[in-house]
């Protein structure tokens, strides 16, 4: 996809300031500074749309970003930071949940891990809550261009191993550094709308 407009529309706690309108939207999750924000930039042509921070956390709403007037990225809090409050983290929760159990223009997960590490318990258990809700999902391994090309696959099988991809599932190897996997990204996501 060639993205010619791309927008923050607005930041969301509550169904009722969700944009209303009927456009497909993709919700982007995974721990905190795992490259979500960066994703972001990459995938939309923009530097510093998202705003990058080296403290995780930073991601408290969810955000959404209207993309060529045809789809919404959604970018929810990261999860597995532990400097937030008991409180703070279950109220993230329940937003979280709310949104992607009664969401309708949900059409899938986008479930980014760092290609370098197998998954956390974190990002398994996302992954599950996914399936258990037959939300879609799309794997976005990131961080690839910080090892060798030649060990993509084999990190990459870790991935799917640990999360226990189902068949159909996808992975996408990514970096926002150099762009690799940005146009099977978009086509996986097009395939989706």
């Amino acid at each position: 996809m060639k993205v010619t407009s791309s927008d923050i529309v607005i930041s969301a706690v509550k169904p009722e300031q969700y944009p209303d309108t009927d456009l497909p939207e993709f919700a982007l999750a995974g721990r905190s500074n795992v490259g979500k924000s960066s994703f972001i930039n990459k995938m939309l042509n923009r530097k510093g749309l998202a705003r990058i921070s080296s403290k995780p956390g930073k991601t408290q709403t969810l955000n959404f970003y209207l993309i060529n007037e045809i789809l919404h990225f959604v970018d929810v809090p990261g999860y597995g930071y532990a400097k937030v409050s008991k409180t703070e983290r279950a109220a993230w929760g329940r937003m979280i949940e709310t949104y992607f159990t009664t969401r309708e223009q949900l059409r899938a997960g986008v479930l980014i891990v760092d290609l370098r590490h197998p998954p956390t318990e974190d990002d398994v258990m996302m992954y599950d809550f996914l399936k258990h809700y037959e939300i879609p999902c799309i794997v976005i391994a990131t961080k690839a261009d910080k090892i060798p090309k030649g060990k993509w696959q084999k990190h990459a099988k870790v991935t799917r191993e640990t999360l226990d991809l189902d068949e159909n599932d996808q992975i996408v190897i990514f970096s926002s550094e150099t762009g690799e996997g940005k146009d099977k990204a978009w086509s996986i996501l097009e395939s989706y709308m």
